[in-house]
C-alpha cells in the first residue's frame, strides 16, 4: 500500500515552490494520459533496474508546483485495469515488474501516482518495440540516471551482472553449507516440477500432482496449526535457482573496494567534467541517495563498536565520512553529463 503521508511529504511546498526535486526514486507528471502508457512503462523498468520509484501525477513543470490532475486526467487513471497492465508489461519486458498504484486528494487537488518495486532479479530487459514512437526497443535496458530515464550504460550493467553472480554464488553455497550439515546420505531433492523427493536417484516419496500444487510451506518457528491445511514442515530455507553461475571472489578490504574520500571524489568527477562543481557534486549524491548504497560509497566507521551501534540501531555516528568507488564518479558524471542514446 503506498504511503499517503510519504506522497504529501513529495508535493510539500517550499517558498511557493515544491521543496523535493525529481530524483534516482522519484519522477514528476503533470497530468495522465493512457496514450502515454509507453513512456510510464520505460520509468517503470527503469525504477525496477535500479532501487524502485515514484511516479507521481498532477504536478505542474517550470515551476514545479501541486495542481492536481484535471478531471479527464483522473477519469483516466481511475480507469486502469491493473491485470492488464501487468499483462502488458509481462509482454513488453523480460521479468515481472512490481507495481502498485493510487489516487489521493489533498489539498482538495487530485494525484495519481504509481509505485514501483526494486526488481528482485535484474536486469529488466524490453523484448518488444512499443509506442507510437518506438519509446520502447527491443534490447534495451532503461535505467534511473538522476532525475531521468535512460538507456543503461556499462558501469550500472556490469554491477547487475556482479550481483547477479554473487547471488547465484551465495544461494548455492548455503545450499551446499546445509547440505554438509545434514550429511549428503540424509539429505534428499524435493522436486516441485515432478512433484517427487528423490534420494540417490531413486524416488523416496511420490506426491499426488494436485497435492503437490496446493502444498503450503511452513517456515520453522513460525507454525500456526490450522486444521485440514495440507502443509510440509520447512526446516531452513527454500531458494529457487534458475542456472549455475558460481564465481569465487574474496573479499578486499574497505578501502580498496572505495579508494576515494569525498573531495576525491569531486576531484575525479572534475577531471571528466572540468566545469563541475563541488557542490553540484554533493547534491548529486544526496539526491540520488549514493551516501546509503553501497553500490557507490561506504560508511568509514572509526572502530568496529561504531559500526555494531549503526547496526543495531540505524543512527549514524556523528561525522562519519563516507567513502567511494570508480562506480560512484561514472554515476554522477552521467548524471551532469547525459548521454542521449534513443
Amino acid at each position: 500500500m503506498i504511503d499517503e503521508a510519504m506522497i504529501c511529504e513529495f508535493l510539500r511546498l517550499k517558498e511557493g515552490r515544491l521543496f523535493h526535486r525529481e530524483g534516482q526514486e522519484l519522477e514528476f507528471k503533470e497530468q495522465f494520459s493512457l496514450a502515454g502508457l509507453a513512456d510510464y512503462f520505460r520509468d517503470f523498468a527503469a525504477f525496477a533496474n535500479n532501487r524502485g520509484g515514484l511516479l507521481i501525477f498532477g504536478v505542474k513543470d517550470a515551476p514545479r508546483l501541486p495542481n492536481g490532475l484535471s478531471a479527464g486526467s483522473l477519469e483516466q487513471f481511475n480507469r486502469i485495469d491493473p491485470e492488464r497492465i501487468t499483462g502488458f508489461l509481462l509482454e513488453i519486458f523480460s521479468a515481472d515488474i512490481r507495481w502498485e498504484q493510487a489516487s489521493f486528494n489533498i489539498d482538495g487537488k487530485h494525484f495519481g501516482v504509481f509505485q514501483v518495486h526494486e526488481a528482485p532479479t535484474k536486469p529488466i530487459i524490453a523484448k518488444k518495440n512499443e509506442g507510437r514512437d518506438l519509446q520502447i526497443k527491443n534490447g534495451e535496458i532503461y535505467y534511473r540516471y538522476g532525475g531521468r530515464t535512460q538507456i543503461i550504460q556499462y558501469a550500472e550493467l556490469q554491477n547487475i551482472i556482479d550481483h547477479r553472480v554473487e547471488q547465484n554464488n551465495r544461494q548455492w553455497l548455503d545450499l551446499m553449507a546445509k547440505i554438509g550439515r545434514t550429511g549428503p546420505e540424509n539429505a534428499a531433492i524435493l522436486d516441485t516440477e515432478r512433484a517427487v523427493i528423490e534420494k540417490d536417484d531413486a524416488k523416496i516419496l511420490v506426491v499426488d500432482e494436485n497435492l503437490a500444487s496446493k502444498l503450503k510451506f511452513i517456515k520453522e518457528g513460525e507454525f500456526v496449526e490450522k486444521r485440514g491445511a495440507t502443509t510440509l514442515k520447512l526446516v531452513g530455507d527454500v531458494v529457487p535457482i534458475e542456472k549455475v553461475e558460481v564465481v569465487r571472489k574474496i573479499r578486499e578490504n574497505l578501502t580498496k573496494q572505495y579508494p576515494l574520500s569525498a573531495l576525491e571524489l569531486a576531484a575525479e568527477v572534475k577531471k571528466a567534467i572540468p566545469a563541475a562543481t563541488s557542490p553540484q557534486v554533493w547534491q548529486i549524491v544526496r539526491e540520488n541517495g549514493l551516501k546509503e548504497n553501497p553500490d557507490y560509497a561506504a560508511y568509514n566507521f572509526r572502530n568496529k563498536k561504531q559500526e555494531d551501534e549503526f547496526k543495531s540501531s540505524g543512527l549514524l555516528p556523528a561525522a562519519t565520512p563516507s567513502i567511494y568507488n570508480l562506480r560512484a564518479v561514472d554515476y554522477i558524471v552521467s548524471v551532469l553529463q547525459p548521454t542521449e542514446l534513443n
